[in-house]
C-alpha cells in the first residue's frame, strides 16, 4: 500500500511541479496511518522522516524502488517528540550541500546535517506572495533562518532588505543563498529579534514574522513561547510598519490561538488556506495571517 501510494503521488506531483517551476515538494505525509512517515522530494533526493518508531531497511528499500532511485538518494531522519528549536538541531552528521530551484530562484539545502533542510517547503506559497508584493518596498525578515523570504523580496524588486536572525550559522547560509541569486546589498543583522524590535527606529513596508514555536537559546535573554509572546511581538512589528504596509505572521504550533483581544485594533485576516501548498495533505502544517498598516 505504501509503495503504491508513493508511486501514485510521485507521478502526479512530478507533472504538477514541472508546470509550476517547483522541483521540491511533499510526496507523502502519513497518507496511510499504518505508515507514519513524511517523504519530501528534493530534485532526485528524498528526505524520509519517521514520526514514530524506527525506519526499517525494508521501508527504505520500498521508497527507493517505488521512486526508482538508488538507496544512497534516501536520507533518513527520526523526528519523534520534536519541539520548538529542535528543528534547528544538528544531527551529528555532516551531509553535503546541494542546490535546488523554486520558481526560478536557487537555494542551498542539506538533507543530513540538521533536522530540517534549509528550505521549509510549506512556506512556498507565502514566499511567492511576499515576492509579488515586494516591488518598491522596504522589506524586513524576522527569524529569517536561511533567508528564503529575503530572496523572493529582493528578486521581486524590494528597494531594501533587512534579514534578522540570532544564528551565525543560518545568517551565513542566508548569505550564500543571496550570493547564489545575485543579491549583494542585503543588510544581515545577528541579534535577538526581541532586542531588534525594541531598538529599531526604521520603518518597513513589508515584514515577515515567522517565529519558532519555542526557544530557550543561550544567546537570547529569557525564553520565547509563540503562544505566550506573539501578541506583544506583532504589536512591536506594527510599530515598525509604514502606512499601507503589510505584515505576514505565521507559525507551526498545532494548538495555536491568535490573541484576538490584544490585536483587536489592527486590520488583519487569516490567509492559511492560501499559504498552505497543494502538495501538503496536512492543511494545518502552519497557520498564517496578513496584517495591514
Amino acid at each position: 500500500m505504501f509503495a503504491n501510494r508513493l508511486r501514485k503521488n510521485a507521478k502526479h506531483l512530478a507533472k504538477w511541479g514541472r508546470r509550476r517551476g517547483i522541483s521540491c515538494y511533499r510526496l507523502y505525509d502519513r497518507d496511510i496511518p499504518e505508515f507514519p512517515f513524511v517523504v519530501d522530494y528534493y530534485e532526485g533526493k528524498i528526505h524520509l522522516q519517521a514520526l514514530s518508531g524506527e525506519l526499517s531497511k525494508e521501508t527504505v528499500k520500498a521508497v527507493a524502488e517505488a521512486l526508482e532511485l538508488p538507496m544512497e538518494a534516501i536520507h533518513l531522519k527520526k523526528r519523534e517528540g520534536q519541539k520548538g528549536d529542535s528543528q534547528y538541531e544538528k544531527t551529528g552528521r555532516i551531509g553535503s550541500d546541494f542546490v535546488v530551484s523554486e520558481n526560478g530562484y536557487r537555494f542551498i539545502v542539506n538533507l543530513d546535517a540538521y533536522l530540517d533542510t534549509g528550505l521549509f517547503l510549506d512556506h512556498r506559497n507565502m514566499r511567492k506572495m511576499v515576492g509579488e508584493r515586494a516591488r518598491g518596498r522596504r522589506f524586513l525578515n524576522l527569524f529569517a533562518y536561511t533567508g528564503s523570504f529575503t530572496v523572493y523580496a529582493a528578486k521581486g524588486g524590494a528597494i531594501s532588505t533587512t534579514t534578522v536572525d540570532l544564528s551565525n550559522t543560518y545568517l551565513e547560509w542566508a548569505k550564500r543563498n543571496f550570493d547564489l541569486n545575485g543579491i549583494f546589498n542585503n543588510n544581515n543583522i545577528r541579534i535577538d529579534v526581541n532586542v531588534f524590535l525594541e531598538e529599531c527606529r526604521s520603518k518597513y513596508d513589508l515584514i515577515v514574522l515567522d517565529p519558532p514555536t519555542f526557544s530557550n537559546s543561550k544567546k537570547m535573554t529569557g525564553t520565547f513561547d509563540v503562544q505566550r509572546d506573539h501578541g506583544e511581538m506583532i504589536r512591536s512589528c506594527m510599530k515598525l510598519l509604514a502606512p499601507g504596509g503589510e505584515l505576514f505572521f505565521s507559525n507551526n504550533l498545532k494548538s495555536f490561538k491568535l490573541d484576538e483581544e490584544s490585536l483587536s485594533g489592527f486590520d488583519y485576516s487569516e490567509i492559511s488556506s492560501q499559504t498552505v501548498p497543494e502538495d501538503f495533505r496536512n492543511r494545518k502544517i502552519h497557520r498564517a495571517w496578513l496584517f495591514k498598516g
